[in-house]
């Protein structure tokens, strides 16, 4: 999208809270340093990390280094991009409660920039609880530029937002005493990755798919979550969230936002999250007897443990590992089709892709020759191994009319003789160049949440028992019933 920013000749500083935490070192640096060797931050940028372990600057730059791909630049050039980048990246250990941490961190900062504006970007990788105290410490050292000033300052954080709707909205208000609506990036980094984009290009880029994008054609549609790993050493984090919050209500509703929503009026941020927001507020919250939750218990071999025999969760958790959900969207589009949501940890594969099947068709008139035709099925796999499937029926070479189901496939790597971007790579990049589309707008986070709250409330209250299922298996037995109830197989939750 076309970008006139203000400011943009401007150094920028970018300051991750959580440095030496998993997210940073994983994800946020490497994402930087891509942007780096590629030439796309500016000449005059510096990264400074505050966390509250103690380290020295060396150490710091040594723990970074150890996350680092050289993709972009291999061969010789990589030390050399390394050693440019470390040099940039600067350490303050700190307290993210503390203004005066802040104040210190600013002080260190200006000893860096030297005088004169700066843009800067604040990097939230921290846990959701500790979200408003750093903003409020933040915004009280004087680090926030503010008012009609040439340098702009804007903060990313991740989700979840809140725990339902009511703690969203408190800490959408609050965090707004510090940052504006437009310099707040709430970043889902599923909206990052390459073939979750081209979800709008393939709908109303190509003439072929609009016309049968719709009830009339599509039967039912289904968008799968599936992770064979537990949670390890997250547990004490994820206990107090669950499945819903940490893959559902954002990962999966957004990409299900993209495949229904109408047009939008243009290619620009504030159109596509109109039509997002306008698709999220036709679909009615989530009633309890149309969820099925899950969580896993040991494998059949006794090498992988339960959910609860991991550190830090409690042995009586009722946290779902595995939900599966089944949405409508109450407009003249989408009436009658369910869309089938489901996610898991500790199962048989890794895969999150969408299944789109279409209607069978009528009158059959290979039906005496051939048997019964297969309904077309279009997979969007996100991960792993990006690609896009049609299945269609064919005739068998040979003297006979017999019919085959297969597929026509896109494999981005075999399609596309070019490097596929991360999803915090793309990300940040729109974030340094003012780009809102693929970031959650507040109103469509509180659409989002009124989907899932009164749901979630209901299973907490009511204290409802997650189904076990075996570790690695492919998902308890009630999301199977759940899915057949509404006309799905077992093969629309692979």
């Amino acid at each position: 999208m076309p970008k006139t920013e203000p400011g943009g000749d401007l150094p920028l500083s970018i300051v991750v809270v959580g440095a030496s935490g998993d997210l940073a070192q994983r994800k946020i640096y490497p994402a930087l340093f891509a942007l780096f060797c590629q030439g796309l931050l500016p000449a005059n940028f510096q990264v400074f990390g505050m966390a509250r372990s103690a380290m020295d600057q060396p150490g710091f730059r040594t723990k970074i280094e150890q996350n680092l791909t050289c993709r972009y630049v291999p061969g010789v050039s990589c030390a050399e991009f390394e050693a440019a980048f470390l040099k940039r990246c600067h350490y303050l250990a700190g307290q993210y409660s503390s203004t005066d941490s802040f104040l210190d961190l600013f002080q260190f900062m200006r000893m860096v920039e030297g005088e004169g504006p700066v843009n800067r970007l604040f990097y939230m990788a921290v846990p959701p609880t500790i979200f408003l105290e750093a903003a409020n410490a933040l915004g009280n050292s004087g680090l926030v530029a503010c008012g009609s000033s040439r340098e702009w300052s804007r903060i990313v954080v991740e989700k979840p937002f809140g725990r339902d709707r009511a703690s969203s909205d408190g800490l959408v208000r609050e965090m707004h005493k510090v940052f504006t609506e437009e310099s707040t990036y709430r970043i889902d980094h599923y909206l990052g990755k390459e073939i979750v984009q081209n979800l709008m290009v393939l709908r109303f880029a190509n003439l072929v798919f609009e016309p049968i994008w719709n009830r009339q054609f599509i039967e039912r549609v289904s968008i799968i979550w599936k992770e064979p790993q537990g949670v390890g050493q997250r547990g004490g984090y994820f206990d107090g969230f669950g499945i819903v919050r940490d893959v559902m209500q954002n990962h999966l509703l957004q990409i299900l936002a993209l495949l229904a929503m109408e047009r939008p009026a243009r290619f620009d941020a504030q159109a596509v999250r109109d039509e997002k927001v306008r698709l999220l507020r036709c679909v009615p919250p989530l009633a309890l007897a149309n969820v099925a939750t899950g969580q896993y218990g040991p494998s059949e071999s006794g090498k992988q443990r339960a959910y609860v025999e991991e550190p830090t969760v409690p042995s009586d958790s009722l946290a779902s590992t595995y939900a599966a959900a089944v949405l409508e969207i109450d407009n003249p589009r989408w009436k009658g089709v369910p869309f089938f949501l489901g996610a898991g940890k500790a199962l048989d594969s890794q895969v999150n892709e969408v299944r789109i099947r279409f209607r069978p068709v009528e009158n059959d008139i290979f039906a005496a020759s051939s048997g019964m035709l297969q309904a077309n099925e279009m997979v969007i796999r996100i991960q792993p191994d990006e690609a896009i499937e049609l299945k269609i029926m064919n005739k068998v070479p040979g003297l006979n009319m017999a019919l085959q189901h297969t597929e026509l496939d896109l494999h981005y790597k075999a399609a596309f003789d070019t490097l596929i971007p991360d999803a915090y790579e793309c990300l940040l990049m729109d974030v340094i160049e003012g780009d809102r589309s693929l970031f959650i707008r507040a109103d469509e986070l509180a659409a989002a949440w009124n989907v899932f709250s009164p749901v979630l409330n209901e299973i907490e209250t009511q204290k409802v028992v997650p189904m076990r299922y075996p570790f690695s298996c492919s998902g308890p037995e009630n999301a199977l019933g759940l899915a057949r109830k509404w006309g799905f197989s077992g093969a629309d939750m692979m």
